[in-house]
This record gives C-alpha cells, sequence and structure tokens, in this order.
C-alpha cells in the first residue's frame, strides 16, 4: 500500500478547515503549515482564502515566508483560492504598503477589483 500524497494548507488564517477536509476525502493527508518545518516532505501547497495581507504578515511572524518562496521557486505544486491566488501572483495591483507575495505566478492580480 502507498502512503497517501502529503499537501499542505497554509493554516495562518482563512479557510483552512475546508481546504484540509476536502483534501482528507480525496485521500490526500492534509497537513496544517504554520512553520517551516511543517513544509517538509510535502507534495503540494494550498494557500487558502482569506485575507492576503493578514497571510502575508503572518508568514513573515512565524517564519514561513521565505522557505516558501524558494520551494515554489524550485517546483513545488501550490494551488490558491482567493487571497492565496493574489499571494502567488508576482505582483499586486492596490497592495496595502509593504504587502509581499509569495511570487511564482508571472500575472499580476488587481487586489479587491470589484470594490
Amino acid at each position: 500500500m502507498t502512503a497517501p500524497v502529503r499537501i499542505g494548507v497554509l493554516a495562518l488564517q482563512g479557510d483552512v478547515r475546508e481546504h484540509a477536509a476536502i483534501l482528507t476525502s480525496l485521500g490526500a493527508e492534509a497537513v496544517p503549515v504554520r512553520r517551516p518545518e511543517q513544509l517538509d516532505g510535502l507534495d503540494g501547497l494550498v494557500i487558502p482564502g482569506g485575507e492576503s495581507s493578514v497571510i502575508d504578515k503572518l508568514s513573515r511572524i512565524f517564519g514561513v515566508r521565505e522557505p516558501l518562496r524558494a520551494l515554489i521557486a524550485d517546483g513545488l505544486p501550490v494551488y490558491g483560492t482567493c487571497a492565496g491566488l493574489i499571494l502567488l501572483a508576482d505582483e499586486i495591483e492596490g497592495a496595502i504598503d509593504g504587502q509581499l507575495t509569495f511570487g511564482g505566478l508571472d500575472v499580476t492580480v488587481a487586489r479587491n477589483a470589484a470594490a
């Protein structure tokens, strides 16, 4: 029997439980990620919706931002919903002062474009 695919869910803020539940229902091992060491051995990562500037700030506070950026640059498969997509963009139009992204997608997104 093979081990289930290990998919991290960035668990700093947002729809963490919902994403973990659907991954588990599909047979994956959902791994909450709050610290850099929790990124080890993942087959992929989901960055859930929430508030992109809050997730950015918390990723720096918990020290996960730079290790995550490096893994994305090295080709870790990553899926972002809503705020997660914003954080995967290389550039944000309308970003809050000082807001950074993880990068990885060669796109520019407009934060709160419908507002």
